[in-house]
Protein backbone atom coordinates (compact mmCIF):
# COMPACT_ATOMS: atom_id res chain seq x y z
CA UNK A 1 0.00 0.00 0.00
CA UNK A 2 1.50 3.95 -1.42
CA UNK A 3 0.09 6.53 1.11
CA UNK A 4 1.18 8.82 3.77
CA UNK A 5 4.17 11.03 3.51
CA UNK A 6 6.90 10.63 1.08
CA UNK A 7 4.80 8.03 -0.33
CA UNK A 8 5.78 5.92 2.19
CA UNK A 9 5.04 2.05 1.72
CA UNK A 10 2.82 0.16 5.20
CA UNK A 11 3.82 -3.11 5.76
CA UNK A 12 0.79 -4.68 7.29
CA UNK A 13 -1.11 -3.81 4.38
CA UNK A 14 -0.17 -6.98 2.70
CA UNK A 15 -3.92 -8.68 1.84
CA UNK A 16 -4.22 -12.06 4.02
CA UNK A 17 -5.33 -14.41 1.17
CA UNK A 18 -5.98 -16.49 3.80
CA UNK A 19 -9.47 -14.60 4.90
CA UNK A 20 -9.91 -14.14 1.38
CA UNK A 21 -10.59 -17.66 0.83
CA UNK A 22 -12.03 -18.28 3.73
CA UNK A 23 -14.40 -15.05 3.11
CA UNK A 24 -15.17 -16.81 -0.15
CA UNK A 25 -17.11 -19.68 1.50
CA UNK A 26 -19.62 -17.10 3.36
CA UNK A 27 -23.42 -17.27 3.16
CA UNK A 28 -23.62 -14.03 4.23
CA UNK A 29 -21.83 -12.31 1.59
CA UNK A 30 -24.61 -14.18 -0.97
CA UNK A 31 -27.59 -13.10 1.15
CA UNK A 32 -26.07 -9.69 1.50
CA UNK A 33 -25.97 -9.48 -2.52
CA UNK A 34 -29.50 -10.52 -2.59
CA UNK A 35 -31.05 -8.02 0.12
CA UNK A 36 -29.29 -5.21 -1.92
CA UNK A 37 -32.21 -6.31 -4.65
CA UNK A 38 -34.83 -6.04 -2.34
CA UNK A 39 -36.82 -2.76 -2.60
CA UNK A 40 -37.48 -1.62 0.79
CA UNK A 41 -40.00 0.77 -0.18
CA UNK A 42 -42.21 -2.40 -1.55
CA UNK A 43 -45.82 -3.19 -0.04
CA UNK A 44 -45.17 -6.48 1.06
CA UNK A 45 -43.01 -7.38 3.94
CA UNK A 46 -39.73 -9.78 3.69
CA UNK A 47 -40.39 -13.37 4.01
CA UNK A 48 -37.31 -14.67 4.91
CA UNK A 49 -37.14 -18.34 3.85
CA UNK A 50 -33.19 -18.09 3.91
CA UNK A 51 -32.01 -17.98 7.23
CA UNK A 52 -31.02 -20.01 10.01
CA UNK A 53 -32.20 -18.51 12.63
CA UNK A 54 -35.84 -19.52 13.55
CA UNK A 55 -36.23 -16.94 16.69
CA UNK A 56 -37.29 -14.45 14.03
CA UNK A 57 -41.17 -15.99 14.42
CA UNK A 58 -42.86 -15.73 17.76
CA UNK A 59 -43.67 -19.21 17.59
CA UNK A 60 -40.22 -21.11 18.03
CA UNK A 61 -39.32 -18.00 21.25
CA UNK A 62 -36.96 -19.18 23.19
CA UNK A 63 -38.15 -21.45 26.30
CA UNK A 64 -38.96 -18.76 29.36
CA UNK A 65 -37.20 -21.55 31.90
CA UNK A 66 -33.86 -20.43 29.93
CA UNK A 67 -34.61 -16.31 29.65
CA UNK A 68 -35.30 -17.04 33.32
CA UNK A 69 -32.07 -18.73 33.98
CA UNK A 70 -30.27 -16.44 31.90
CA UNK A 71 -31.82 -13.27 33.60
CA UNK A 72 -31.30 -14.79 37.24
CA UNK A 73 -27.70 -15.36 36.65
CA UNK A 74 -27.38 -11.74 35.63
CA UNK A 75 -29.23 -10.49 38.73
CA UNK A 76 -26.89 -12.59 41.21
CA UNK A 77 -24.09 -11.32 40.53
CA UNK A 78 -21.98 -14.25 40.84
CA UNK A 79 -20.78 -14.34 37.25
CA UNK A 80 -19.56 -10.22 36.81
CA UNK A 81 -15.80 -11.70 36.30
CA UNK A 82 -14.15 -13.64 34.38
CA UNK A 83 -14.55 -16.91 33.36
CA UNK A 84 -12.55 -19.34 35.87
CA UNK A 85 -12.62 -23.45 36.26
CA UNK A 86 -14.81 -22.51 39.11
CA UNK A 87 -16.88 -20.77 36.94
CA UNK A 88 -17.08 -23.48 34.21
CA UNK A 89 -17.56 -26.32 36.22
CA UNK A 90 -21.25 -26.69 37.19
CA UNK A 91 -21.98 -26.38 33.54
CA UNK A 92 -19.91 -28.92 32.43
CA UNK A 93 -20.80 -31.37 34.36
CA UNK A 94 -24.55 -29.87 33.72
CA UNK A 95 -23.49 -31.21 29.57
CA UNK A 96 -21.96 -33.93 30.42
CA UNK A 97 -24.75 -35.49 32.73
CA UNK A 98 -27.01 -34.69 29.74
CA UNK A 99 -25.49 -35.56 27.07
CA UNK A 100 -24.44 -39.15 28.89
CA UNK A 101 -28.36 -40.25 28.75
CA UNK A 102 -27.74 -41.04 25.02
CA UNK A 103 -24.83 -42.63 24.98
CA UNK A 104 -23.67 -46.15 26.43
CA UNK A 105 -20.72 -44.45 28.42
CA UNK A 106 -20.57 -41.76 30.85
CA UNK A 107 -18.78 -38.44 30.54
CA UNK A 108 -16.88 -36.55 33.01
CA UNK A 109 -16.46 -32.64 32.89
CA UNK A 110 -12.85 -33.29 31.77
CA UNK A 111 -14.71 -34.24 28.26
CA UNK A 112 -16.56 -31.01 27.86
CA UNK A 113 -15.08 -28.35 26.34
CA UNK A 114 -17.90 -25.02 26.43
CA UNK A 115 -17.75 -22.34 23.23
CA UNK A 116 -19.40 -19.58 22.43
CA UNK A 117 -21.78 -21.38 20.39
CA UNK A 118 -20.92 -24.03 17.29
CA UNK A 119 -19.03 -21.58 15.15
CA UNK A 120 -16.40 -21.06 18.03
CA UNK A 121 -16.54 -24.77 18.25
CA UNK A 122 -15.82 -25.25 14.68
CA UNK A 123 -13.18 -22.82 14.86
CA UNK A 124 -11.20 -24.46 17.68
CA UNK A 125 -11.41 -27.75 16.06
CA UNK A 126 -9.95 -26.25 12.42
CA UNK A 127 -7.23 -24.58 14.07
CA UNK A 128 -6.19 -27.72 16.20
CA UNK A 129 -6.36 -30.35 13.05
CA UNK A 130 -4.85 -27.19 10.50
CA UNK A 131 -1.18 -28.15 9.93
CA UNK A 132 0.67 -28.11 6.35
CA UNK A 133 -0.24 -30.61 4.31
CA UNK A 134 -3.09 -32.19 5.93
CA UNK A 135 -6.36 -32.49 4.01
CA UNK A 136 -10.19 -32.73 5.56
CA UNK A 137 -13.16 -34.57 4.25
CA UNK A 138 -16.30 -32.40 4.14
CA UNK A 139 -19.86 -33.21 2.63
CA UNK A 140 -21.11 -31.81 -0.29
CA UNK A 141 -23.35 -29.88 0.20
CA UNK A 142 -22.50 -29.13 3.41
CA UNK A 143 -22.40 -25.85 5.99
CA UNK A 144 -19.95 -23.29 4.17
CA UNK A 145 -18.35 -22.48 7.82
CA UNK A 146 -16.58 -25.98 8.05
CA UNK A 147 -14.88 -25.15 4.78
CA UNK A 148 -14.63 -21.48 5.92
CA UNK A 149 -12.36 -22.53 8.50
CA UNK A 150 -10.26 -25.00 7.38
CA UNK A 151 -9.49 -23.52 4.19
CA UNK A 152 -8.52 -20.33 6.57
CA UNK A 153 -6.29 -22.87 8.46
CA UNK A 154 -4.47 -23.53 5.49
CA UNK A 155 -6.12 -27.02 5.07
CA UNK A 156 -6.46 -29.03 2.25
CA UNK A 157 -10.37 -29.59 1.37
CA UNK A 158 -11.59 -32.44 0.21
CA UNK A 159 -15.54 -32.83 -0.66
CA UNK A 160 -17.58 -35.66 -0.81
CA UNK A 161 -20.59 -36.16 -1.69
CA UNK A 162 -24.41 -36.75 -0.10
CA UNK A 163 -26.21 -39.17 -2.67
CA UNK A 164 -30.39 -37.26 -2.48
CA UNK A 165 -31.52 -40.66 -4.41
CA UNK A 166 -30.54 -42.20 -1.18
CA UNK A 167 -32.13 -39.57 1.41
CA UNK A 168 -28.32 -37.39 1.12
CA UNK A 169 -26.66 -41.09 2.02
CA UNK A 170 -22.85 -40.58 2.65
CA UNK A 171 -21.12 -42.61 -0.76
CA UNK A 172 -18.75 -44.25 1.62
CA UNK A 173 -17.09 -45.14 -1.07
CA UNK A 174 -16.45 -42.16 -2.44
CA UNK A 175 -14.86 -41.26 1.03
CA UNK A 176 -12.49 -44.14 0.84
CA UNK A 177 -11.25 -42.78 -2.91
CA UNK A 178 -10.63 -39.28 -1.25
CA UNK A 179 -8.28 -40.04 1.44
CA UNK A 180 -4.72 -40.76 2.28
CA UNK A 181 -2.20 -40.56 4.66
CA UNK A 182 -2.46 -37.02 4.92
CA UNK A 183 -6.26 -37.06 5.78
CA UNK A 184 -7.05 -35.92 9.34
CA UNK A 185 -10.80 -35.92 9.80
CA UNK A 186 -14.16 -36.27 8.31
CA UNK A 187 -16.94 -33.98 8.86
CA UNK A 188 -20.51 -35.16 9.24
CA UNK A 189 -23.72 -33.42 9.83
CA UNK A 190 -26.70 -34.94 11.65
CA UNK A 191 -28.82 -33.95 11.37
CA UNK A 192 -28.33 -32.45 8.00
CA UNK A 193 -27.69 -28.94 7.61
CA UNK A 194 -28.95 -28.12 4.75
CA UNK A 195 -31.09 -31.47 4.00
CA UNK A 196 -32.93 -32.40 6.85
CA UNK A 197 -32.12 -35.75 6.88
CA UNK A 198 -31.33 -37.72 9.42
CA UNK A 199 -28.68 -41.08 9.38
CA UNK A 200 -29.98 -44.57 9.98
CA UNK A 201 -27.78 -46.48 12.67
CA UNK A 202 -27.14 -48.83 10.17
CA UNK A 203 -25.40 -46.04 7.93
CA UNK A 204 -23.97 -44.48 10.62
CA UNK A 205 -22.46 -47.51 12.16
CA UNK A 206 -20.66 -47.74 7.90
CA UNK A 207 -19.72 -44.59 8.75
CA UNK A 208 -17.41 -45.51 11.55
CA UNK A 209 -16.02 -48.21 10.24
CA UNK A 210 -14.85 -47.35 6.89
CA UNK A 211 -12.96 -43.87 9.37
CA UNK A 212 -11.45 -46.55 11.71
CA UNK A 213 -10.17 -48.84 8.75
CA UNK A 214 -8.84 -45.26 7.46
CA UNK A 215 -7.35 -44.21 10.61
CA UNK A 216 -9.60 -40.76 10.79
CA UNK A 217 -11.18 -38.95 13.18
CA UNK A 218 -15.13 -38.57 12.73
CA UNK A 219 -16.37 -34.49 13.54
CA UNK A 220 -19.95 -35.19 14.14
CA UNK A 221 -21.49 -31.74 13.98
CA UNK A 222 -25.18 -32.93 15.73
CA UNK A 223 -26.46 -29.12 16.61
CA UNK A 224 -30.32 -30.46 15.72
CA UNK A 225 -29.54 -33.46 17.37
CA UNK A 226 -33.34 -33.19 19.35
CA UNK A 227 -34.41 -31.54 16.34
CA UNK A 228 -36.05 -34.82 14.73
CA UNK A 229 -39.87 -35.27 13.55
CA UNK A 230 -39.35 -37.82 11.03
CA UNK A 231 -39.70 -41.64 11.44
CA UNK A 232 -35.61 -42.05 11.62
CA UNK A 233 -34.55 -41.91 15.30
CA UNK A 234 -31.66 -39.54 16.03
CA UNK A 235 -28.50 -41.86 17.07
CA UNK A 236 -25.35 -39.57 18.28
CA UNK A 237 -21.98 -40.27 16.68
CA UNK A 238 -20.48 -40.64 20.23
CA UNK A 239 -22.41 -44.12 20.57
CA UNK A 240 -19.75 -45.61 18.10
CA UNK A 241 -16.86 -44.51 20.21
CA UNK A 242 -15.34 -47.72 21.09
CA UNK A 243 -15.16 -47.82 17.32
CA UNK A 244 -13.22 -44.27 15.87
CA UNK A 245 -12.53 -41.64 17.32
CA UNK A 246 -15.33 -39.22 17.79
CA UNK A 247 -15.48 -35.51 18.30
CA UNK A 248 -19.10 -34.34 18.62
CA UNK A 249 -19.38 -30.22 18.74
CA UNK A 250 -20.13 -29.82 21.85
CA UNK A 251 -18.81 -32.96 23.79
CA UNK A 252 -15.69 -35.41 23.63
CA UNK A 253 -16.37 -39.09 23.10
CA UNK A 254 -13.43 -40.51 24.82
CA UNK A 255 -10.17 -38.92 25.83
CA UNK A 256 -8.36 -38.62 21.95
CA UNK A 257 -7.02 -35.35 21.16
CA UNK A 258 -8.01 -33.92 24.41
CA UNK A 259 -4.97 -32.62 25.17
CA UNK A 260 -4.24 -30.52 21.57
CA UNK A 261 -7.77 -28.53 22.23
CA UNK A 262 -6.92 -28.30 25.90
CA UNK A 263 -4.11 -26.62 24.97
CA UNK A 264 -5.70 -24.44 22.78
CA UNK A 265 -8.41 -23.92 24.67
CA UNK A 266 -6.45 -22.32 26.66
CA UNK A 267 -5.44 -19.51 24.25
CA UNK A 268 -9.32 -18.55 24.01
CA UNK A 269 -12.02 -17.46 25.66
CA UNK A 270 -15.13 -19.22 26.56
CA UNK A 271 -18.97 -18.16 26.94
CA UNK A 272 -20.17 -15.50 28.65
CA UNK A 273 -19.98 -16.30 32.37
CA UNK A 274 -23.39 -15.89 33.44
CA UNK A 275 -24.52 -17.95 30.58
CA UNK A 276 -22.05 -20.78 31.82
CA UNK A 277 -23.89 -19.44 35.47
CA UNK A 278 -27.25 -20.42 33.61
CA UNK A 279 -27.00 -23.57 31.70
CA UNK A 280 -27.24 -25.78 34.82
CA UNK A 281 -30.91 -24.08 35.34
CA UNK A 282 -31.44 -23.96 31.85
CA UNK A 283 -31.18 -28.04 31.36
CA UNK A 284 -32.62 -29.01 34.89
CA UNK A 285 -35.87 -26.74 34.16
CA UNK A 286 -36.86 -26.52 30.83
CA UNK A 287 -40.21 -28.07 30.46
CA UNK A 288 -40.19 -31.31 28.09
CA UNK A 289 -43.74 -29.47 26.61
CA UNK A 290 -41.77 -26.58 24.96
CA UNK A 291 -39.54 -29.37 23.02
CA UNK A 292 -42.46 -31.44 22.26
CA UNK A 293 -44.06 -28.09 21.21
CA UNK A 294 -41.19 -27.38 18.92
CA UNK A 295 -40.89 -30.82 17.78
CA UNK A 296 -44.55 -30.95 16.11
CA UNK A 297 -44.69 -27.20 14.92
CA UNK A 298 -41.61 -28.24 13.19
CA UNK A 299 -43.32 -31.29 11.50
CA UNK A 300 -46.32 -29.26 10.29
CA UNK A 301 -43.99 -26.49 8.63
CA UNK A 302 -42.36 -29.68 6.77
CA UNK A 303 -44.88 -30.90 5.56
CA UNK A 304 -46.71 -27.65 4.49
CA UNK A 305 -43.33 -26.94 2.40
CA UNK A 306 -42.79 -30.34 1.40
CA UNK A 307 -46.36 -29.87 0.26
CA UNK A 308 -46.54 -26.82 -1.42
CA UNK A 309 -43.35 -27.60 -2.91
CA UNK A 310 -44.83 -30.38 -4.83
CA UNK A 311 -46.82 -28.10 -6.68
CA UNK A 312 -44.04 -26.32 -8.28
CA UNK A 313 -43.49 -27.85 -11.63
CA UNK A 314 -40.16 -26.10 -11.86
CA UNK A 315 -38.71 -27.49 -7.99
CA UNK A 316 -38.41 -31.03 -7.12
CA UNK A 317 -37.24 -32.43 -3.56
CA UNK A 318 -35.74 -35.41 -3.58
CA UNK A 319 -36.36 -36.10 0.01
CA UNK A 320 -38.59 -34.87 2.57
CA UNK A 321 -37.03 -33.33 5.50
CA UNK A 322 -36.60 -35.56 8.95
CA UNK A 323 -34.56 -33.03 11.36
CA UNK A 324 -33.30 -29.50 11.40
CA UNK A 325 -35.64 -26.78 9.84
CA UNK A 326 -34.16 -27.24 6.58
CA UNK A 327 -35.07 -28.77 2.88
CA UNK A 328 -32.79 -29.39 -0.35
CA UNK A 329 -34.68 -28.49 -3.46
CA UNK A 330 -33.64 -29.34 -7.23
CA UNK A 331 -34.48 -26.06 -9.67
CA UNK A 332 -35.06 -26.99 -13.17
CA UNK A 333 -34.11 -24.15 -15.25
CA UNK A 334 -34.96 -25.36 -18.42
CA UNK A 335 -38.87 -24.95 -17.52
CA UNK A 336 -38.08 -20.76 -16.93
CA UNK A 337 -37.55 -18.21 -19.12
CA UNK A 338 -34.76 -15.54 -18.70
CA UNK A 339 -33.42 -17.36 -15.17
CA UNK A 340 -30.03 -18.50 -16.34
CA UNK A 341 -28.94 -20.29 -12.80
CA UNK A 342 -29.79 -20.48 -8.83
CA UNK A 343 -28.06 -17.13 -8.13
CA UNK A 344 -30.43 -15.46 -10.74
CA UNK A 345 -33.73 -17.37 -9.31
CA UNK A 346 -33.28 -16.22 -5.93
CA UNK A 347 -32.20 -12.28 -6.79
CA UNK A 348 -35.00 -12.02 -9.12
CA UNK A 349 -37.30 -13.60 -6.76
CA UNK A 350 -36.60 -11.44 -3.72
CA UNK A 351 -37.15 -8.62 -6.45
CA UNK A 352 -40.26 -9.04 -7.30
CA UNK A 353 -41.69 -10.80 -4.36
CA UNK A 354 -39.85 -10.05 -1.34
CA UNK A 355 -39.24 -13.50 -0.48
CA UNK A 356 -35.57 -14.52 0.20
CA UNK A 357 -34.22 -18.45 -0.49
CA UNK A 358 -30.52 -19.51 -0.28
CA UNK A 359 -29.00 -20.40 -3.91
CA UNK A 360 -27.25 -23.84 -3.85
CA UNK A 361 -24.28 -22.21 -5.21
CA UNK A 362 -23.74 -20.58 -1.94
CA UNK A 363 -23.67 -24.56 -0.38
CA UNK A 364 -21.74 -26.00 -3.46
CA UNK A 365 -24.57 -26.64 -5.28
CA UNK A 366 -25.46 -24.77 -8.77
CA UNK A 367 -29.28 -24.75 -9.63
CA UNK A 368 -30.02 -25.86 -6.27
CA UNK A 369 -32.04 -23.84 -3.64
CA UNK A 370 -32.13 -24.55 0.78
CA UNK A 371 -35.13 -23.32 1.63
CA UNK A 372 -35.66 -22.82 5.78
CA UNK A 373 -38.99 -23.78 7.13
CA UNK A 374 -38.85 -22.81 10.76
CA UNK A 375 -41.36 -19.70 10.59
CA UNK A 376 -45.06 -19.45 11.81
CA UNK A 377 -46.91 -21.60 9.38
CA UNK A 378 -49.30 -18.62 7.80
CA UNK A 379 -46.03 -16.80 6.97
CA UNK A 380 -44.57 -19.97 5.36
CA UNK A 381 -47.76 -20.63 3.08
CA UNK A 382 -47.87 -17.19 2.04
CA UNK A 383 -44.06 -16.72 0.89
CA UNK A 384 -44.52 -20.48 -0.98
CA UNK A 385 -47.38 -18.87 -2.71
CA UNK A 386 -45.32 -16.00 -3.53
CA UNK A 387 -42.47 -18.39 -4.67
CA UNK A 388 -44.95 -20.26 -6.86
CA UNK A 389 -46.23 -16.99 -8.19
CA UNK A 390 -42.67 -16.17 -9.19
CA UNK A 391 -42.26 -19.34 -11.30
CA UNK A 392 -45.62 -19.39 -12.99
CA UNK A 393 -44.61 -15.44 -14.15
CA UNK A 394 -41.47 -17.01 -15.35
CA UNK A 395 -42.21 -20.09 -17.02
CA UNK A 396 -41.13 -20.78 -19.91
CA UNK A 397 -43.25 -20.08 -22.74
CA UNK A 398 -42.10 -23.73 -24.64
CA UNK A 399 -43.20 -25.34 -21.61
CA UNK A 400 -46.28 -23.57 -21.22
CA UNK A 401 -47.63 -24.33 -24.43
CA UNK A 402 -46.85 -28.24 -23.63
CA UNK A 403 -49.35 -27.83 -20.40
CA UNK A 404 -52.08 -25.91 -22.74
CA UNK A 405 -51.87 -28.75 -25.36
CA UNK A 406 -51.99 -31.79 -22.63
CA UNK A 407 -54.71 -29.88 -21.30
CA UNK A 408 -56.71 -29.08 -24.24
CA UNK A 409 -59.95 -31.46 -24.58
CA UNK A 410 -61.29 -31.47 -28.18
CA UNK A 411 -65.00 -31.69 -28.64
CA UNK A 412 -66.38 -34.61 -29.70
CA UNK A 413 -70.22 -34.60 -31.80
CA UNK A 414 -71.79 -37.91 -31.92
CA UNK A 415 -73.90 -38.37 -35.16
CA UNK A 416 -76.12 -41.63 -36.19
CA UNK A 417 -77.19 -42.20 -39.50
CA UNK A 418 -81.03 -41.86 -40.22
Amino acid sequence: MEGGRGGKRWRFATPNLAVAAAGERSIQRYLLQLHACLDEHGPRPVIPLSHGDPSSSACFRTAPEAEEAVAAAVRSGDYNGYSSPATSLPARRAVAEYLSCDLPYKLCTDDIFLTSGGTQAIEIVMSVFGQPGANILLPKPGYPKHEAHAVFHRMEVRLYDLVPERGWEINVEAVEALADENTVAIVITNPNNPCGNVYTYEHLSKIADTASKLGLLVIADEVYGHLVYGSTPFVPMGVFGETVPVLTLGAISKRWVVDSLRSFRNLTTGPATFIQGAIPHIMKNTNDEFFRKTLELLKETAEICFGEIKEIKCITCPHKPEGSFFMMVKLDISQLSDICDDIDFCSKLVKEESVVLLPGRALGMENWLRITFALDPPRLKQGLERVKSFCRRHQSHANMLNISASAKVEPHFGMSKS
